[in-house]
């Protein structure tokens, strides 16, 4: 089936390619919302959505929209599962607490659908449909999980995960005649990390801090040169080490929510397929998300960077419903070899409007790409929309008061007192 079937006019001009890939990015989950370096204890019922839209330039669609559950207690007491799902794409893992005895814990994982490896080529701040393709494939995992400091009040945890992948690619609408894909190929990944603290995933954490450092080697089973005339190389060993360090905290009193955080990374043997890649404000997009607004998804493409970012909101209103958000992000850039950058500095900054209650949240924000190029110099901008419900608490409110006796009504209709 050839996804990019769903056709369409774009506003941007685009035809059948960016309709197909729209859709294939808003369905897609890859790696939306990731375990981490834990199970997860805590029981969600969340609906996600994201969409970042550029004012200049033909970029490529950048959007998300999926269900996450997360079910401690699955069939039995020790188990969970976690699911994040989408009409044609699935990322699930079933967790057995303590199977390795107490604070060791196994899972097996299994993921798959359409478009969750799709490439969009952008050098320079210029999209090249011609040399971007559609990419689907499947994951099946195993991993352990360890705490190593039961007792401390700020966790310990070490992650280490083996897993094995099918992918394969095929043209879209706007791909170059003579543009050779990638070769489909197997492959398998070992991934290890550490991580102290956490962040809860949902769209905007009360409290948080963390510290991690990881590291993962790919290989893949077929390798070598693509595109026009072999003039890129798809490797066959890949290196990446990472480490993010980040806090949340919300004042008791004022109601003011500050975040902030650096996360840095680096490469060896990276292709255009496994670097890193930065732009955008789509927390869940990504499985560690780097942000820089103004930016299109994906921009800049890195062997190694440097990203640090902040953001500060505060309440409008008495009910502490909406908020005022100023943020900002700037980035040290190493680009890839063949993915030339406007340069190695890049910032972003951004403000919006924040509410939430109970059940939902919801961010509108402006963003402004200080050293992003376009076709009339730097500076970009764009607008993000990021959509939280709670299933939970949705439920709770439809449904009304937690306990009948909250409402006398039907006493008093059956001459109760």
């Amino acid at each position: 089936m050839r996804f990019g079937a769903w056709a369409g006019a774009t506003p941007c001009g685009g035809g059948r390619r960016d309709l197909g890939l729209a859709m294939g990015w808003l369905l897609a989950v890859a790696a939306a919302v990731s375990a981490g370096a834990q199970v997860d204890p805590v029981a969600r019922d969340l609906i996600q959505f994201g969409y970042n839209q550029a004012f200049q330039g033909h970029a490529p669609f950048s959007g998300y929209a999926f269900y996450y559950r997360n079910q401690p207690g699955f069939l039995r007491s020790n188990l969970t599962l976690r699911l994040a799902l989408a009409p044609v794409y699935v990322d699930s893992e079933l967790a057995a607490r303590d199977a390795l005895g107490r604070d060791t814990h196994v899972a097996i994982g299994v993921a798959g659908g359409g478009f969750g490896e799709s490439y969009n080529e952008i050098r320079r701040g210029r999209y090249v449909p011609a040399e971007s393709f559609v990419g689907h494939g499947g994951t099946v995992s195993a991993s352990v999980y360890h705490r190593l400091d039961p007792g401390w009040r700020v966790p310990l945890h070490a992650l280490v995960r083996v897993s094995g992948f099918y992918t394969e690619y095929e043209e879209e609408d706007d791909t170059a005649a003579g543009f050779a894909l990638p070769p489909d190929h197997f492959g398998g990944r070992v991934r290890t990390g550490l991580r102290w603290g956490g962040s809860e995933p949902v769209l905007f954490p009360r409290s948080a801090l963390e510290l991690s450092v990881w590291y993962e080697l790919e290989r893949r089973g077929s390798h070598g040169a693509y595109g026009f005339a072999g003039d890129r190389e798809l490797e066959s060993w890949s290196h990446r080490w990472w480490i993010r360090a980040l806090m949340a905290y919300t004042h008791p009193d004022l109601g003011a929510h500050l975040s902030g955080g650096v996360t840095a990374g680096w490469s060896v043997q990276a292709d255009r397929l496994s670097a890193f890649r930065l732009g955008a404000v789509l927390p869940f997009a990504t499985e560690f998300a780097v942000a820089l607004p103004g930016y299109y998804f994906q921009e800049l493409t890195a062997e190694g960077f440097v990203l640090g970012h902040a953001s500060l909101s505060w309440p409008l209103d008495p009910a502490g419903r909406w908020y005022a958000v100023v943020t900002g992000s700037a980035a040290w850039v190493d680009d890839l070899p063949g993915v030339p950058l406007a340069g190695r500095w890049h910032q972003g900054v951004g403000v919006g409007v924040r509410y939430r209650s109970d059940a939902w949240q919801m961010a509108l924000a402006y963003g402004y790409g200080v050293r992003a190029l376009r076709s009339d110099g730097f500076g970009a901008h764009s607008v993000a929309l990021l959509v939280q419900v709670d299933l939970q608490r949705s439920r709770a409110a439809l449904i009304g008061p937690e306990s009948p006796f909250r409402s006398r009504a039907f006493f008093r209709w059956w001459g109760g007192d």
